[in-house]
């Protein structure tokens, strides 16, 4: 993996978590310590299969 590919697999991770840790945020009621942590670990997990999902159809 050369330094561009892995600058832009991060910069993809980094977005999908974003994206998806801002859709978390929205759909819960109320915000506090633990339902930050559980929403950044679920972000995460997403935005990992996300990633290995496009990789998957694209081959690359």
């Amino acid at each position: 993996m050369t330094p561009r590919t892995a600058l832009l697999a991060a910069a993809e991770l980094l977005g999908w978590w974003i994206a998806l840790a801002l859709l978390w945020l929205v759909l819960i009621s109320t915000v506090d310590t633990l339902e930050l942590a559980v929403g950044a670990a679920s972000a995460l997990v997403g935005a990992l299969a996300a990633r290995a999902a496009r990789r998957a159809v694209t081959g690359s």
